[in-house]
């Protein structure tokens, strides 16, 4: 395994610290552990050099091994750009010639079992729309090669190597962004491609190698059977697109609070070489910020995620307001650019849908939208969804609460959603006992009470698993796939079980509940007061938050 050398401020050492949302930079694949093999940086061409000279090295803003951490989160933003192209009108995006520009692909090839229920409306009606953003690092082209290096890995298998779930409320008051570390471990679901061949579902994968498994459908299959989410679209881009994006809109406003250049006097770093203050991006300088870890705060992977938050929210606040835009020809340059570039489920197959969309998406108030991280814990040199925390930021995407805190706070809900697939005598419930604290002893027999419980309120079926106690601080009720939610609903319900706290999870086998410490005496359940509070493990960001990069003193001239 390579590890890299450099140990900043608040990172791990010999690791990757997993706030990057971009590109791994290490050797991949005889070693299986999820990053390529005998890849180069991108030419110096492609690369750039900051202003004034100076070379970013062959590994771009890497440190340790020459190959490492070079592709960070290049294209997050003008993934984002391309979904709010509505701001810019409709008039040109309504040439057919960009629909024929268009790549399209399945929206889910994984299992039924693992898919997520569609979201629920609103009193008025109105849905929740959630698209995930991809970055694939193919080297399916010529271009793509080029600019992302490793000329003996064209035509390998691709990878997801930025994940990003764009969360739009019911009522287009507010937009969650979520992203996931690329090294990420989870389960990938079994994926079935278009010609028909399976890909077999493997436990503890990166979650980067989705992509791998049949499509941009697979990374759809295993955000749903994560999170429960149900995703609506996805919209992906490649290498190919970045620099000419970013010339085509004209540059992105970014701050740094004194002079960088990232450079160290062994080759390594960006290139990135800005004076003090605002400077507008675009090219290969943008390139450059994407990927700067040396010279910002502590030189960590976190710093550099700060970054290209920073970048999105720029260039979320250009499209809207910048008058660039209402230049025909730039506006032109920009579609012809961004339809190249994307890949796109079939439900986003035309420029007129993603018209709509965009249109949808510009309600949104630019203050409302909020950039988030899954909160993760290291796994040996990888990292997994932390406990708690994580589950807590899908359970609020899901359920529609603002991530911001602002506006309308939902109050806990018995769960009634979907509709039992079987009556109340015959939906089988295991029940566990939960109960026991790092305080106190778990209550005997606890088990079998609910389930007696449930048994005089007409479940036939339930019964009391025995064989083990557990430690939940809340009751909770599992169940393993989609079939079995309005089970589970339906047990919540008759029990006054809040929505929140029936969750789907591939641990079980059927719908499961766990008395927790919040339940142990009384046969009426009490609901806690929700905890609607975005965690603060999830590095929030306001979209519309103007921000100067702190600069390390060691990287400034």
């Amino acid at each position: 395994m390579v590890q890299s050398s450099v140990r900043g401020k608040g990172a791990r050492p010999g690791v990757r610290h997993a706030g990057e949302l971009g590109w791994d930079e290490s050797p991949y694949d005889e070693n299986g552990d999820g990053v390529r093999d005998g890849e180069d940086g991108p030419p110096t061409e492609a690369r750039g050099q900051g202003p004034g000279g100076g070379g970013g090295g062959r590994d771009g803003a890497d440190g340790g091994h020459p190959r490492r951490r070079r592709r960070a989160l290049r294209w997050s933003a003008t993934v984002l750009a391309v979904v709010i192209l509505g701001t810019a009108g409709a008039g040109y995006l309504y040439y057919q010639h960009l629909n024929d520009n268009l790549k399209k692909d399945d929206l889910n090839i994984g299992d039924a079992k693992d898919r997520a229920a569609a979201s629920t409306p609103n009193a008025a009606g109105q849905t929740p729309l959630n698209i995930l953003l991809l970055g694939s690092d193919a080297r399916d082209s010529k271009e793509n090669q080029q600019l992302g290096g490793a000329r003996d890995t064209f035509g390998t298998p691709p990878r997801a190597d930025v994940q990003i779930l764009l969360h739009v409320s019911a009522d287009r008051t507010n937009m969650s962004v979520v992203s996931m570390p690329r090294d990420t471990l989870l389960d990938i679901p079994k994926c079935t491609d278009s010609q028909g061949h399976v890909y077999q579902a493997s436990t503890q994968a990166m979650t980067n190698d989705s992509l791998g498994r049949g499509g941009p459908g697979c990374t759809v299959a295993t955000w749903e059977k994560l999170t429960d989410i149900h995703i609506d679209h996805f919209i992906m881009v490649d290498f190919a697109g970045v620099v000419s994006m970013a010339d085509a809109i004209g540059g992105v406003p970014v701050c740094v609070d004194k002079n960088i250049y990232s450079h160290t006097a062994s080759g390594h770093g960006s290139g990135l070489k800005l004076k003090a203050g605002t400077t507008y991006v675009k090219g290969t300088q943008a390139l450059q910020w994407l990927r700067t870890r040396y010279g910002f705060e502590d030189g960590s992977d976190i710093a550099r995620t700060k970054a290209q938050h920073q970048y999105m929210s720029a260039m979320v606040r250009e499209l809207r307001a910048n008058a660039t835009l209402s230049n025909p020809g730039k506006l032109r340059g920009l579609a012809e650019t961004a339809t190249r570039a994307l890949t796109v489920d079939k439900g986003l197959g035309t420029v007129a849908k993603l018209y709509d969309l965009s249109t949808e998406l510009k309600k949104v108030p630019t203050d409302r939208i909020t950039m988030t991280t899954m909160p993760y814990v290291y796994a040996g040199e990888r990292v997994v969804p932390k406990p708690g925390d994580a589950d807590q930021l899908f359970r609020l995407v899901r359920e529609d609460i603002p991530l911001d805190g602002k506006g309308t706070k939902k109050k806990a809900t018995t769960a009634a959603a979907a509709a039992p697939t079987d009556s109340d005598d015959k939906i089988a419930v295991q029940v566990q006992n939960g109960t026991r604290t790092s305080e106190l002893a778990p209550v005997g027999g606890r088990a079998s009470s609910v389930a007696q419980l449930l048994a005089g309120k007409g479940f036939a079926e339930a019964r009391a698993d025995g064989s083990t106690v557990l430690s939940e601080d809340k009751t909770v009720i599992r169940y393993p796939s989609a079939d079995l939610k309005g089970d589970a609903e339906r047990v919540a319900k008759v029990l006054g079980i809040p929505a929140s706290s029936v969750v789907k999870s591939t641990d079980v086998s059927g719908v499961t509940l766990v008395v927790g410490a919040d339940w142990r005496s009384d046969t009426t359940y009490k609901a806690p007061k929700a905890d609607n509070k975005t965690p603060e493990s999830a590095n929030i960001l306001n979209g519309a938050t103007k921000q100067c990069m702190k600069v390390d003193p060691s990287y400034t001239w």
